[in-house]
């Protein structure tokens, strides 16, 4: 008897955390501006980060970033938008650390936790981009820049790259 009424005890203290973790966890917006390598692969540890800490996470891909979200340009991405006369020693030491490439990392973190990728509507259409099948399988929809906006504002922690 005494087992039993332990067992529900603990049952209900389960729920009670598990029911607070859910209320307590962080949503992080990122506005993802940037197609370039250093930004995308920034933006990469960043989300690996999030993923570990379990973190909800919406990246909203704007402008010069929706290039790189273009099915088959995964791996054309090699331009730094930061000490781009560095390139070569950038690339190097991301090689010989064993660096994930920036997909890697985006598809790592959507593998740990709720990541969803979205693509604003204009930025795919200035790459040649008007439907889904367009992009590559990090994206999860198509959206407006409405929805970004209202994302940021309701995000715990909102970062623009």
């Amino acid at each position: 008897m005494i087992h039993n009424k332990t067992t529900v005890k603990l049952y209900e203290n389960i729920t009670i955390i598990n029911k607070i973790k859910i209320e307590i966890m962080a949503k992080l917006c990122m506005g993802l501006f940037s197609g370039s390598l250093d930004k995308l692969t920034a933006a990469g540890v960043i989300l690996s980060g999030a993923a570990a800490d379990d973190m909800d996470v919406e990246v909203y891909v704007l402008l010069q970033g929706a290039r790189a979200f273009i099915k088959g340009n995964e791996n054309k991405i090699d331009n730094l938008a930061e000490a781009s006369h560095l390139k070569d020693e950038f690339m190097n030491a991301l090689k010989s650390l064993n660096v994930s490439t920036w997909y890697e990392f985006f598809e790592m973190a959507k593998e740990m936790t709720n990541v969803k990728v979205y693509i604003c509507s204009l930025a795919g259409k200035i790459w040649g981009g008007e439907k889904l099948e367009d992009f590559n399988d990090l994206t999860d929809d198509i959206c407006g820049i409405g929805e970004y906006l209202t994302a940021a504002e309701e995000a715990d922690i909102h970062m623009f790259i």
